[in-house]
Order: structure tokens, then sequence, then C-alpha cells
């Protein structure tokens, strides 16, 4: 594929498993537990697809999405929202997300996720 993804997640076992399975479909991975200075790191690796947790230490998942959908910059990536909250729809669109994926997620589908995304090569 030869996209780049950034996921910002403070869970190392699910930065770690979604790595592999990015890095199995080609991708470049860059991950981050925080959201400190969020539009500085989206801007310096300028990913192909942001994946973004809701609770993550500094600033929300919600914030953060709104952050790189408010730089123009950065407003052209999609975000998916994932979170184990039962109203992931709900935060998905607060946030200005462009789609969510529910944790705990099955393989396949995050992998359909990112497809969509970055398209099928």
């Amino acid at each position: 594929m030869n996209k780049k993804v950034f996921i910002f997640d403070d869970n190392r076992d699910i930065l770690e498993l979604c790595s592999d399975i990015l890095e199995d479909l080609g991708c470049e991975v860059k991950t981050s537990p925080t959201t400190n200075h969020i539009e500085n790191q989206v801007t310096e690796y300028m990913p192909d697809l942001i994946f973004m947790d809701n609770w993550l230490p500094d600033i929300s998942g919600i914030e953060a999405t709104k952050l790189i959908k408010a730089n123009k910059d950065t407003a052209h990536i999609p975000v998916i929202y994932f979170t184990a909250n039962s109203n992931i729809q709900m935060l998905s669109a607060e946030a200005g997300a462009d789609d969510y994926l529910e944790k705990p997620f099955d393989i396949s589908t995050f992998e359909d996720i990112v497809r969509k995304y970055l398209g099928n090569n």
C-alpha cells in the first residue's frame, strides 16, 4: 500500500496489534500514546489515515480530532474514531471524525476500514 497511518491510543497492546496489522497490509505506521502537540505530530508525519482513541492523556480524542479537522493542512486526512465507549457513534459525530470502529474489533473489520480509506492495493 505504501500509505502512512498514525494511531493515537494510550493502550500499548492496541498500538502493537494495530501496527502489526497495518504493517502486514504494507503501511508505514507511527503511534503516539498522547495528544501532546497534536497538530505538530500530525503535520510532521502527514499520514494518509488517522486512528483516534477517545480517552487519551492531555486532550481528549474529540478535541484532538477537532483540532486536526480545523487545520487547513490536515483537515483532508480521514480520522477513524475508535473506542470501547458504547456511544461511539455520537462521540465520533461530535469529534467530526470520518468514521468509527468499536473496540474490541474484529481484525478483518479493522482491515476493511483501512482499505476503505486507503484503497485496496
